[in-house]
């Protein structure tokens, strides 16, 4: 009998709202803080400046604010599991946008101070099931919110790789839901039972075919903190350097994840 079919986790949509909303808030008050000179600092997305990157973090949440002002969509195009599948495609034009908002827009203050008003008077009236049409595919609003803190938790530690001592705080909620939708899609793109990928405090997941496991400690085991593992998933860090630096404990000959990741470009 094949085994059956895996229940989609369940997100908290009010947690979810409150966690976007407060992720967004802690950046928002960091990058009021930034030097023009720290504005120029390179980051490590290719050819984008702190000022690049902090331009976008607004985009992330006005996508919520632009679609909800728009007609929805017949119907849903894209799950959750298949939206971290669906981004690379939309990166040139993402990038190209980035950049044209930035130049647009020298006082970020105000492009902040627009962009949390909009996304606050939306999400106190727009229902979780709105359909919305995004660039990658119309989804609930539900889904698209726990998206966004994908996008909101993966930047802000962009930022804070990029500016020495700025340490913007991760909002607990935000971190937890991108740990657990990044580790669903691993095991969504490599499915069995053979390997269990522990991210504590917020996922444990069954991936990669191969003998079951069904009691006792698993034969193939990896192991990693929650901001590793978001960097693994996508593309910040390199899975042999992760391991060489002791950042992921991988045990069992199918505990190697190096042709797996990553799972976002």
């Amino acid at each position: 009998m094949p085994p059956a079919k895996k229940r989609a986790r369940a997100y908290a949509p009010a947690k979810i709202r409150t966690a976007v909303l407060a992720q967004f808030g802690n950046v928002r008050a960091a990058v009021h803080t930034l030097t023009p000179e720290q504005l120029e600092l390179p980051t490590r997305l290719t050819g984008w400046t702190v000022r690049d990157l902090a331009a976008h973090l607004t985009m992330a949440v006005e996508t919520v604010s632009r679609n909800l002002d728009r007609e929805a969509p017949p119907k849903a195009e894209l799950t959750l599991l298949q939206w971290p599948f669906a981004t690379a495609a939309r990166a040139v034009d993402i990038a190209d946008g980035t950049r044209r908002l930035a130049a647009a827009n020298p006082d970020l203050d105000a492009l902040y101070a627009r962009a949390e008003e909009r996304l606050t008077a939306c999400l106190a009236t727009a229902p979780d099931t709105r359909l919305l049409a995004t660039r990658t595919g119309a989804m609930t609003l539900a889904d698209h919110l726990v998206t966004r803190t994908v996008e909101l938790v993966v930047h802000t530690d962009d930022l804070n790789a990029a500016v020495p001592g700025l340490a913007v705080p991760q909002d607990r909620q935000a971190l937890a839901a991108c740990t657990r939708l990044l580790a669903d899609a691993l095991a969504a793109r490599a499915p069995g039972g053979s390997t269990e990928v522990r991210i504590p405090p917020y996922a444990v997941v069954q991936c990669v075919e191969g003998p079951r496991h069904t009691r006792g400690t698993p034969p193939n085991v990896v192991e990693t903190d929650p901001l590793t593992w978001i960097r693994l998933a996508t593309g910040r860090l390199e899975w042999r350097d992760a391991v060489a630096e002791g950042a992921v404990r991988a045990s069992g000959e199918r505990a190697d994840l190096v042709g797996l990741l990553p799972l976002m470009g």
